[in-house]
């Protein structure tokens, strides 16, 4: 690894609206999409988060008024630092890489986030990933956001990578989704074509636009409604930043969960069952609620169609369950 200098990076900021009910290390990762919320549950346990001045546990509520500073160790390097992080591999051989990655997992390292990575993790394992990505993202071809699971391919010989990207960018890969909504499609199935671009009002966020947008294609089909809500199968066809999340809200129907593009931060069993909400009560989902099932690809070394599978998570499992038992009715 080259030499690397640290330096700290501060954040300051005053609450202004009541935040959905929860702990500030969770409202901080959402508010802060390039960390991840260990991350920054690991940053307050440290002291580098204070609110008001003062130090507070993972745990503390954050009010409206609270001012919030956070200081951020950045780390500049030339290398990516392999880590011992377990992964789940769905498939493995001298080409290519298969997980099934978690979520609150960043895929590769950005700007003040170069470690706890998919990347970190997958140098670790292998040690030979391709580097036609780039040094910071070896082995890269398509990415799932922070709190999106599923599975995600990253590849070790240059050549195949190069054959596999241009598969991904001719369309020719199957990516299937799973996704929980808020309320209840009107269709059973349909395609989205609508341009998605960056949203004029909020950085972090993509929009459908209709002028200066990029091509964007949605297949979706419900699964199953559960009253004020739908499971959906989503096929993308095209790969645009939170495509399926803007989409999902473009049709008046986001995905449950998702900070970014939806109607709530958490979902609770009293939200479903339709009493008060206990002070100790757990959320049982405050992730947006979209897993990657599916993905078949060409694998060009062994010349033949591959498909890797991953089971929809035990969260997002548990969701379904309450949902069902208590008729879905949000």
């Amino acid at each position: 690894m080259g030499d690397e200098a640290i330096e700290v990076k501060t954040f300051e900021f005053v609450i202004t609206h009541p935040p959905a009910r929860g702990r500030i290390d969770a409202y901080l990762a959402k508010r802060f999409p390039d960390y991840s919320r260990t991350f920054i549950k690991r940053l307050i346990e440290d002291g580098g988060i204070t609110v008001g001045g003062r130090p507070v546990k993972p745990s503390y509520a954050p009010c409206p008024g609270d001012r919030i500073v956070v200081r951020v160790p950045v780390m500049h390097g030339d290398a990516i630092e392999p880590q011992d992080i377990a992964l789940d591999i769905v498939y493995e051989d001298e080409w290519i890489l298969v997980v099934n990655k978690p979520p609150d997992m960043i895929v590769h390292p950005a700007k003040g986030h170069q470690s706890g990575t998919l990347v970190n993790a997958a140098a670790y394992h292998c040690r030979d990933l391709s580097r036609r990505s780039g040094v910071l993202r070896p082995g890269i071809v398509h990415r799932l956001d922070r709190d999106t699971s599923g599975v995600i391919l990253l590849v070790k010989q240059e050549a195949v990578h190069q054959e596999i990207a241009r598969q991904f960018q001719a369309r020719e890969t199957t990516k299937e989704y799973v996704a929980i909504c808020e309320g209840c499609f009107e269709l059973d199935g349909d395609v989205v074509d609508a341009l998605i671009g960056p949203s004029r009002r909020v950085k972090e966020k993509m929009a459908v636009r209709w002028a200066g947008g990029k091509e964007a294609r949605t297949v979706y089909r419900v699964v199953e409604r559960l009253g004020e809500f739908s499971i959906v199968r989503c096929f993308p066809t095209t790969g645009r930043t939170h495509q399926i999340r803007v989409h999902m809200q473009h049709l008046g129907h986001p995905i449950v969960c998702d900070s970014l593009y939806g109607r709530r931060d958490a979902i609770y069993l009293s939200d479903l069952a339709g009493g008060e909400q206990r002070p100790s009560e757990e959320p049982l989902l405050e992730r947006q609620a979209l897993h990657a099932r599916r993905l078949t690809i060409y694998h060009p070394a062994l010349e033949r169609e591959m498909c890797f599978e991953a089971e929809v998570p035990q969260d997002m499992m548990m969701l379904v369950r309450e949902l069902r038992r208590h008729g879905g009715q949000g």
